[in-house]
């Protein structure tokens, strides 16, 4: 893992928020959504099954808590997941809460707008209700 790094473009656009097992847990710097994102601490990795057996198996895991904890915090409608990949190549995972009303909805996220930056309290506060969720 020490060879690992966030792609520039992840580490520019997102907080990082804790580091969970496999993954960091990064907030993307949107404040229009609950936005966010999974990525492997594996170097060179673009695809799901370019990780381990192991790893495709923790990556789901750290998936679903981090989902849950998310719908938990923020009551949203529905949560979307997913790992596009097609202008950061580096695997991640977007987990985004989706509300009815929200920008742009039913529409997706990416491309629409101008990210509306959040406060450093406000991540602060989101950051500490998400990482509770997260606890047993």
């Amino acid at each position: 893992m020490s060879d690992f790094r966030p792609d520039d473009r992840l580490a520019r656009d997102s907080d990082l928020l804790t580091k969970i097992g496999l993954c960091e847990l990064r907030l993307m710097k949107d404040s229009r959504w609950p936005w966010l994102v999974l990525v492997p601490q594996r170097p060179d990795v673009s695809e799901i099954f370019d990780l381990t057996p192991l790893d495709q198996t923790m990556l789901t895991f750290e998936t679903t808590l981090v989902a849950e904890a998310l719908k938990s915090v923020t009551g949203a409608t529905k949560i979307n997941t997913g790992a596009l990949g097609n202008i950061v190549r580096q695997l991640h995972v977007h987990v985004i809460a989706r509300s009815e009303g929200d920008p742009n909805w039913p529409g997706p996220v990416w491309g629409f707008g101008t990210a509306e930056p959040r406060s450093a309290e406000e991540t602060k506060a989101f950051s500490a209700k998400l990482l509770d969720a997260m606890t047993p």
